[in-house]
């Protein structure tokens, strides 16, 4: 690392953020416009009719494949971030995932068929393994353990996350429904090839710029695998022993992980079955223009970025307090709590719809479905980010992007979980499932709470 690197990393030397950290936003926003773009339009594309698009495939069987699609995607980080820890390093792996990411959705383009979705899917699962843990790592890497902008960093690098989550629905919902849908006797056909194609163009671009620009704003960051075992003098490897306080904290991510998965499994009805329900049941109308489905995905971004400046600034001002930041797992607690208000509001809508698209009387008011993302959203920003920074922070060098695949990985047990949970809303009602989720959400972010202050405990030096 040159000395010009080295100098921006100093804990507390500026109030600005390295450079870097914008290199890594702008890839980050990249790869996320291509799997949200991607992600939008799965479940129609494989719902819709044949003359429609898409390929007929019934609701549950789409929303058990989207579940695993989803769930692999942040399972297979671990296998990612071990290889980059031991073999690749970080950087590299980057561009390995971007670049199998990017051939992910060619399939998906250039084929329209279960075999070409099937194939699709896996170098999707592939190449998010080796990006996902990596990008968060690096992240991590351009700030000291006890640099107080770190958490603000994360909160920046959301931003980028969900500046590509927000365009990538808007866009190719236009591609899809509007600017490549035909009109043939009476049905329209839409363009979801184009959709496919659009998400891996924004990958390219990402994996371009990072390329570009990444020896410059991240000098040696990222470039040698940091948990190869060290040899000693005499040729022999040695085995360096997790501390017990170490133990401790990686404990402490795998307690933490374990509430995250019901979070996220919760969060991602928001591409299954909330999505399903939005087709359905919410006025999509606004002065006679009905919007498209996939445009509802840009929500939930479009909030991420309007908030979390504020919510960084949030952290920024508690951190400077006598007492200190709110501590991790507190944020955390929150943040499950406000998900299952969220379903709270959704309640109302179904109470007014039901669940049976064959006998509903009237639509529900989009404000609804508005009001739902809004409180996932701020219950987002107090958990995710703040949960990037937390392992990047705490987790034992030599095994820093295997626990963010670990943390990752969580994710992918709860989009599994998400799928199969969506899947009972054909056969239960949404009023049922989503019901539940709310008062496990609350009820688990209560629990949390409780046990906050001894987390932290483990968690100190």
């Amino acid at each position: 690392m040159d000395a010009t690197l080295n100098k921006q990393l100093e804990p507390n030397q500026s109030k600005k953020h390295p450079p870097g950290l914008y290199l890594l936003f702008l890839t980050e926003m990249w790869e996320r416009f291509s799997y949200y773009g991607m992600r939008a339009i799965l479940v129609l594309y494989l719902t819709k009719s044949l003359v429609s698009g898409g390929l007929g495939m019934n609701e549950s069987t789409a929303l058990l494949i989207y579940g695993y699609f989803t769930g692999m995607v942040y399972l297979t980080p671990l296998i990612g971030g071990y290889l980059s820890d031991r073999f690749l390093g970080q950087r590299l792996a980057i561009t390995i995932g971007g670049t199998t990411m990017a051939l992910g959705n060619i399939v998906l383009f250039a084929h329209q068929s279960f075999t070409a979705v099937y194939v699709g899917l896996i170098l999707l699962i592939i190449g998010n393994g080796f990006f996902k843990p990596n990008i968060s790592t690096v992240v991590g890497e351009l700030y000291s353990e006890k640099d107080k902008r770190r958490d603000a960093a994360f909160t920046i690098f959301y931003m980028g996350i969900n500046i590509g989550a927000f365009f990538s629905p808007l866009i190719i919902g236009l591609i899809v429904d509007k600017w490549f849908a035909v009109h043939a006797n009476g049905v329209l056909e839409h363009g979801y090839k184009y959709g496919f194609l659009a998400s891996a163009i924004g990958m390219i671009l990402g994996q371009i710029i990072f390329n570009a620009f990444g020896n410059r704003y991240l000098g040696d960051i990222g470039k040698k695998p940091t948990g190869k075992p060290k040899v000693s003098t005499t040729g022999v490897k040695e085995k360096t022993k997790l501390t017990k306080k170490e133990k401790q904290r990686v404990g402490v991510i795998f307690i933490l992980a374990a509430f995250v998965v019901f979070f996220w499994a919760g969060f991602e009805q928001a591409g299954g079955a909330m999505s399903l329900y939005t087709d359905k049941f919410i006025n999509r109308s606004i002065f006679g223009w009905e919007i498209p489905t996939s445009w509802f995905q840009s929500v939930n971004p479009l909030f991420i970025v309007l908030l979390a400046p504020l919510v960084s600034l949030l952290w920024v001002k508690l951190s400077n307090r006598k007492k200190g930041d709110m501590p991790v797992p507190t944020k955390m607690a929150f943040g499950m709590i406000l998900l299952g208000l969220g379903y709270m509001v959704l309640l109302f809508a179904i109470m007014q719809t039901g669940s049976d698209v064959n006998h509903i009387t009237s639509k529900a008011n989009i404000l609804f479905i508005v009001f739902t993302y809004l409180f996932h959203t701020v219950g987002e920003l107090f958990l995710s980010p703040v949960g990037l920074s937390f392992v990047s922070k705490i987790a034992p060098v030599k095994f820093a992007s295997l626990l963010m695949g670990v943390w990752l990985g969580s994710s992918g047990v709860a989009n599994v979980l998400a799928g199969r949970l969506g899947a009972f809303t054909e056969s239960l009602g949404y009023f049922e499932v989503f019901g539940l989720i709310g008062l496990v959400a609350i009820c688990l972010g209560l629990i949390l709470l409780s046990i906050s202050r001894k987390l932290v405990k483990m968690m100190e030096d």
